[in-house]
């Protein structure tokens, strides 16, 4: 006979095990729930501040193949060309419309330090105006003729330059006080040369650089030397000086730097990535994440390695320091120019 007191018991334990389930299911919808709301959601934008084909431009396509290719980010990742005023028209709607746009990021150089601390044509935004996520590699400048120019080493520019400042038209992919210029006039500055009256028309990105180089509407052009490594290996320019601390490998281990040929005109091109000034937490959190296995996989090696970089890596913390000291080195530079603001 089914007793009131089993009655009870088999009541009880279909109630605690009803309420065991719910409990689960709530748990279960609160952890799906957790891991839907993770970043990043939508697609990433990755902007190159300049034309197709210069230092910024191949280093944001870098970046976002390899973190495709590796799975790094699951997201669609696009490269979004914007330039203009090397980098400074980029810049000014970045730290005033996309201040909290997470899902924009873009690669710099030296010009973000540059252009905001410049006489001629500064921007009002720099590096603070944004949270800065990684250095990736370092490249240097490069002072670049045409291969079949009569120029066949830097002296050879800078005695001309010496006679005539303005007898040769310089050529950059920056505006005027921006890298390009700081690097086709360093030599000459160092040489002696007064640099106020060198000639420098800016071009927006490296690529436009080199095609006016090769179009016969420049003399010199100054770069990042990887930005003619291409147009090196099929003997369409000359590279007559390096300004790094020793000699390049590859394509450009015939090319001397300024150095050695007594010119003490050393200028590094770090490049690294950034995001917007008011990014979240979990944003910047998970690229710090991100960017720290990418760069330590075999696959970005490989890249920085085809592009002809070196790889100098510092996460967000130790970018953001070096940055400072940068600013203080750009100051320095610029005013012995007579370009500081």
């Amino acid at each position: 006979m089914f007793s009131i007191k089993k009655f009870s018991a088999v009541m009880c334990a279909g109630a605690l095990a009803m309420s065991l389930g719910a409990c689960s299911n709530k748990e279960s919808a609160g952890q799906a729930k957790k891991e839907d709301s993770g970043y990043p959601k939508k697609a990433i934008t990755v902007v190159a501040p300049s034309g197709a084909g210069g230092g910024w431009d191949l280093t944001a396509r870098s970046f976002t193949k390899v973190l495709s290719e590796t799975k790094l980010v699951t997201q669609p990742l696009t490269v979004e060309n914007k330039p203009g005023g090397g980098g400074a028209v980029f810049m000014a709607e970045y730290a005033t419309q996309q201040v909290s746009n997470n899902e924009m990021l873009f690669v710099n150089s030296p010009p973000i330090i540059i252009n905001n601390l410049k006489k001629e044509g500064n921007s009002p935004y720099g590096y603070k105006n944004t949270t800065p996520l990684a250095q990736l590699t370092k490249d240097f400048g490069a002072i670049v003729v045409k291969a079949d120019s009569k120029y066949k080493d830097l002296k050879s520019v800078l005695e001309e330059v010496k006679k005539d400042p303005s007898k040769l038209t310089f050529a950059g992919g920056s505006a005027p006080g921006s890298m390009d210029h700081l690097i086709s006039i360093l030599p000459a500055y160092k040489y002696g040369v007064d640099p106020t009256k060198i000639k420098y028309v800016s071009y927006d990105g490296g690529g436009e650089a080199i095609t006016a180089l090769l179009g016969g509407n420049a003399d010199v052009i100054g770069t990042d030397a990887s930005s003619v490594k291409e147009f090196l290996k099929a003997g369409k320019v000359r590279v007559l000086a390096v300004t790094s601390t020793g000699r390049l490998a590859g394509e450009f281990k015939d090319v001397p730097t300024a150095k050695e040929q007594g010119v003490d005109a050393e200028f590094t091109i770090w490049r690294g990535v950034f995001g917007p000034e008011k990014m979240s937490k979990e944003a910047r959190v998970y690229w710090e994440k991100t960017i720290d296995k990418l760069v330590k996989s075999d696959e970005w090696k490989k890249e920085v390695e085809t592009q002809g970089w070196e790889l100098e890596y510092r996460n967000s913390e130790d970018f953001k320091k070096f940055l400072e000291d940068q600013n203080q080195q750009v100051q320095q530079l610029l005013e012995a120019l007579g370009m500081k603001k």
